[in-house]
């Protein structure tokens, strides 16, 4: 088949790729001058599955009412909030009951194991050599951190995820350079998981579909697809279009809108996360792999010769204008856990990026009910740890087959209510 893709992040790139490798006539069409240049450009690089879990669960509007006022709060509202804000959270308020979050959170780990064993196949069939590291720790620096991570953790056990729960000690040792002056309770080690270079992998991976015969065609602007000719796509500033035999849209936040003349209503906000990276200092004062403060959300990861420092979950503001406060705490974390890691001085880069989420938390894998149209897109913070489970999904569906991973509750017919 003729088949177009629409967005070039770490979604689209893996679909690319997939979709080649089945003998598919691919091009995709992003509107930035390179792949992976939003969302999948700065992000934190944890692939966990064990931990991958909605953002709606119980407690949590609680949690963001209490953290309004909080100096260094995981999740904040700022101003403006945007006109789709306001329902979005309505919806996500619906989806923070007990039976949906434990329903939701099988959904999502359920493909982000999958996505995990498809990128491990892939990165050894191509031979890539991307900036990665093994193991990866939730820190704990109290008992009351312990005690609101046991629910979660039993979940694991019954998933089957292994992990320890180690003390401060052995932590230290997994981690020899973590700050002695910090005092904390312990972790949660998870052997199998890991932090990568998600726009490293998608660019290397982009290269890998072209050889295959896949087109990018970067600053491309599509207009939204036309109810009257759904997989005829137009663009900004041309006259002309083209016809495919079927479109895949993996355009994050955008995609709402390149769908509403079809009748179709996506319920995506933007979250927005910060990251910090920075040159390592001195390697002996550098995390090995990667740590996630479970106090604040935050994730330290070791890439390559980096350091990344990534968190924050932010509704609402503007794009364009980076918190302060959000990037105090980052590097408050930083310093905390591994204060001679980085070399801050020079080379540093502060980045902010919009997470596409949808208000339950897994992504739309399947057919749009439009014919020729399908969709991959609302992954939220999790797209680097579904990516590639999701686009070896889609090209299975496109070519009638049915998924190595069940699909259930991932589909559009649930915003269909």
């Amino acid at each position: 088949m003729r088949i177009a893709i629409v967005g070039a992040g770490i979604i689209g790139v893996t679909t690319a790729w997939e979709l080649s490798s089945d003998g598919h006539e691919v091009t995709v069409f992003e509107r930035r001058g390179a792949a992976a240049e939003e969302t999948s450009f700065a992000n934190a690089g944890v692939v966990a599955p064990g931990y991958v879990t909605p953002w709606a669960a119980p407690g949590m509007r609680r949690k963001v009412i209490g953290h309004l006022f909080s100096r260094h709060a995981p999740v904040k509202l700022k101003l403006p909030l945007a006109p789709g804000d306001l329902a979005w959270m309505w919806k996500w308020q619906s989806a923070c009951s007990l039976d949906a979050y434990l329903a939701n959170r099988s959904r999502l780990q359920r493909l982000a194991f999958y996505s995990r064993e498809r990128l491990h196949q892939i990165t050894a069939d191509l031979q890539l050599d991307y900036d990665r590291s093994a193991g990866y720790m939730v820190m704990l620096r109290s008992e009351k951190e312990r005690q609101l991570a046991q629910p979660g953790l039993q979940l694991m056990r019954d998933s089957g995820v292994k992990f320890r729960e180690i003390d401060a000690a052995e932590a230290r040792q997994l981690e020899p350079a973590i700050n002695t002056d910090t005092q904390f309770l312990g972790a949660i080690h998870l052997p199998d998981d890991e932090v990568a270079n998600c726009r490293q992998f998608a660019l290397m991976l982009k290269n890998e579909a072209q050889r295959l015969g896949a087109r990018f065609e970067f600053q491309a602007g599509v207009k939204p697809l036309s109810a009257a000719a759904p997989c005829e796509l137009a663009f900004e500033g041309d006259a002309a279009t083209q016809r495919f035999d079927a479109i895949v849209v993996c355009a994050g936040l955008a995609s709402a809108e390149l769908l509403r003349p079809l009748g179709l209503k996506i319920p995506l906000a933007a979250v927005h996360g910060y990251s910090v990276s920075a040159p390592i200092r001195e390697p002996l004062n550098a995390p090995r792999s990667g740590i996630m403060d479970e106090r604040y959300k935050v994730a330290i990861s070791r890439l390559g010769n980096r350091v990344r420092v990534a968190g924050s979950a932010e509704i609402g503001g503007s794009p364009q204008t980076h918190s302060p406060a959000a990037l105090r705490t980052l590097y408050k974390v930083l310093h905390d856990w591994f204060p001679g890691a980085a070399q801050l001085s020079a080379g540093v880069q502060e980045w902010k990026g919009a997470r596409p989420m949808l208000p339950d938390g897994p992504p739309i894998v399947g057919s749009s009910g439009v014919p020729g149209v399908w969709l991959n897109l609302g992954h939220g913070s999790s797209g680097w740890a579904l990516s590639c489970g999701s686009a070896r999904a889609m090209a299975d569906l496109l070519a009638g087959r049915s998924p190595d991973v069940d699909l259930e509750g991932l589909g559009i017919s649930r915003f269909a209510r």
